[in-house]
């Protein structure tokens, strides 16, 4: 069996590499990656809360007839400003991955969305902004925007092994059956509730899917009240780290194959808050392992567990369908996201296609403190493989 919580585990080290060469790394910052947590850093269940309270509990009666709590539409001058702003990104010849505040300069509009970010990490962890011209933009100059209004709200990360800091959501015809080899996001398959691996995720919707593919989020925090009064002893597994989560081949030279965590976290430090790290298919794609004897398979409790939670999940979401020219930007701390299975038009329709971007926010910027050892990153979390260098490309590939 996998250790307990009680076990004792050895204070574990790592180095952080200070010196990151900027012809693989235009901005200067390399992802961090995917990590253990520090074990010795990780509460017991006894001391999580009893009760969460607060902005970042909410129910989704409280906004499924209220879209205008939960939307901004882009103004007339917003987008005038960010269209300066990229045409002027464009004309400096800059690589799409050296992006930053400093050479996407939004005077105006930095404002609201410094006011924004602060609601994202610590008020309700979602927000869906319209009247994006993708249209009218082109995938370029839309990239170039949507990465630009990004970087305001955090530093983009790798989102796989090939070094994608735009990730775009599009069905490439991979069998969503070979779970421990597929990313979900590049078929056509339902994704259950999960959270990625960055602090926020942004979703740019650039064409529809004939049907199906809307959207589905929820408190975590709301979740685990409801757990806590109605399952604990589901809301304990939860908080144990007996959960393997595989990495499905993306990893660097000497690093496991696989990481075991927990899926709930009481954060270290003062403020004690509670969050999530989870995504169901991760943690039943090892069974190449668990047959081998590497790990152990998944317990009638865990299997429970991860049935509970996503019928929980399912039962508290609050559902929304991004149109064209859509961004949603979700915390991946204290919301779980999830998105329905779809059928793409016919040719040459375009395919059902999301811009995708990960972005950390480090403690030193007001991120939440993490138990793992890249919390005080700037580009901490995402997925690193050696020095895959960053790439954005503007489609799927």
């Amino acid at each position: 069996m996998a250790p307990g919580l009680t076990a004792t585990f050895p204070h574990q080290t790592f180095t952080v590499d200070k010196h990151v060469p900027r012809s693989i790394f235009p901005d200067g910052i390399k992802t961090s990656g995917q990590h253990p947590p520090l074990y010795h850093q990780l509460s017991p269940y006894q001391d999580f809360p009893h009760e969460i309270t607060g902005p970042t509990v909410w129910d989704a009666d409280d906004y499924k007839d209220d879209p205008e709590r939960w939307t901004h539409w882009f103004t007339d001058e917003e987008i005038a400003e960010m269209s300066e702003a990229a045409d002027s990104f464009r004309n400096a010849g800059i690589p799409l991955t050296g992006i930053s505040k400093d050479n996407f300069q939004l005077p105006r509009l930095s404002k609201f969305l410094e006011s924004m970010r602060n609601e994202l990490l610590n008020g309700k962890g979602f927000i869906l902004f319209k009247g994006f011209p993708v249209e009218k933009w082109g995938n370029q100059k839309s990239a170039i925007a949507y990465m630009g209004l990004g970087t305001y709200l955090g530093y983009f990360v790798s989102q796989n092994g090939k070094g994608h800091v735009l990730g775009h959501v599009k069905d490439l015809g991979d069998d969503a059956k070979q779970i421990d080899k597929v990313r979900i996001y590049r078929t056509n398959a339902r994704q259950f509730f999960h959270a990625d691996d960055s602090d926020l995720v942004g979703l740019l919707c650039i064409a529809r899917a004939l049907e199906g593919g809307e959207s589905d989020i929820t408190s975590v925090h709301h979740v685990y009240n409801v757990l806590r009064r109605e399952r604990p002893d589901v809301l304990k597994t939860l908080t144990e780290p007996i959960w393997y989560f595989d990495r499905k081949g993306e990893v660097s030279e000497g690093e496991d194959p696989y990481i075991r965590a927990s899926v709930f976290y009481r954060e270290p430090g003062g403020k004690g808050r509670v969050y999530c790290k989870y995504d169901p298919y991760f943690i039943r794609s090892l069974e190449r392992f668990s047959i081998a004897g590497i790990i152990p398979p998944l317990s009638p409790a865990q299997l429970e567990a991860a049935d509970v939670l996503e019928a929980t999940c399912n039962r508290l979401a609050l559902h929304m369908i991004l149109e064209v020219g859509d961004i949603q930007f979700l915390s991946n701390e204290h919301v779980l996201h999830a998105r329905t299975a779809y059928k793409d038009h016919a040719p040459p329709a375009p395919r059902r296609h999301l811009m995708r971007l990960w972005l950390a926010t480090p403690e030193s910027e007001g991120g939440w403190t993490l138990p793992f050892h890249d919390s005080k990153e700037k580009k901490r979390g995402g997925i690193q493989v050696d020095d895959v260098a960053p790439v954005a490309h503007l489609d799927a590939e």
